[in-house]
């Protein structure tokens, strides 16, 4: 990665405009849950992660408790990161199923990984506000991923995040209602956006969004990027 994205990184992790989310989150790094003692728990905003020439991005929430904000890398140590790492595998955007920690060997392929808020919230409930400060940083990877064709949004307020970003930077957005499945275009340079069922626990268990479900959505991606 260039100096730019070593910038955007140093930015984000050193970020402590939320007061909310900067108390949660080191309460969390300083509490820790029993099963993971002996980790030094990141506590700090989660930067971006992938293929710096990426031509997909993977747009996210915000980081778990005991997942990113422990792990310091986007969806790994978590449940959502064990539904989403095996799919990008099997359709060839990750050269492993496995996401355990940052130094586990994890490269993604044409695939860039980030999220609409860096810090974990209370309840996974970001504010408005709160998603507004962490907007900035979103649109500079946006400008730095140069080969970006599509954004992948998982789950609704990522959806609506990237829709808001595009109408701040004067991008003329139809009216879109969310849906697995959704896709739509928009003027150059931006990206299309294709809209998911987030990978969350509560998603998975309940049947929402099946395997089946989430390897389609990604076969759908790679046949965009051929297009």
């Amino acid at each position: 990665m260039n100096k730019n994205w070593n910038t955007l990184t140093q930015d984000i992790i050193t970020c402590h405009r939320c007061p909310r989310l900067v108390a949660w989150r080191e309460e969390i790094a300083r509490t820790k849950r029993r099963a993971y003692q002996d980790w030094d728990y990141w506590g700090k905003p989660v930067p971006g992660f992938g293929d710096p020439d990426a031509r997909l991005l993977i747009l996210g929430l915000a980081p778990g408790a005991h997942g990113s904000n422990r792990t310091g890398r986007m969806f790994t140590g978590d449940s959502s990161g064990t539904t989403l790492y095996p799919a990008l595998y099997r359709t060839g955007f990750a050269n492993q199923p496995t996401a355990i920690h940052r130094e586990d060997g994890l490269e993604l392929h044409d695939a860039f990984i980030t999220a609409v808020g860096r810090c974990v919230p209370p309840q996974n409930k970001p504010t408005a506000e709160e998603l507004t400060n962490c907007r900035q940083f979103l649109e500079r990877e946006i400008q730095l991923l140069t080969n970006l064709q599509v954004v992948l949004a998982l789950g609704k307020i990522a959806f609506d995040s990237y829709l808001r970003l595009l109408r701040e930077c004067g991008v003329e957005v139809p009216s879109l209602k969310f849906g697995h499945g959704v896709y739509q275009t928009f003027c150059a340079p931006w990206p299309a956006l294709l809209a998911s069922y987030h990978p969350s626990r509560q998603n998975t268990q309940t049947g929402r969004l099946t395997a089946e479900m989430f390897d389609a959505i990604f076969q759908r991606a790679r046949q965009l990027l051929k297009e």
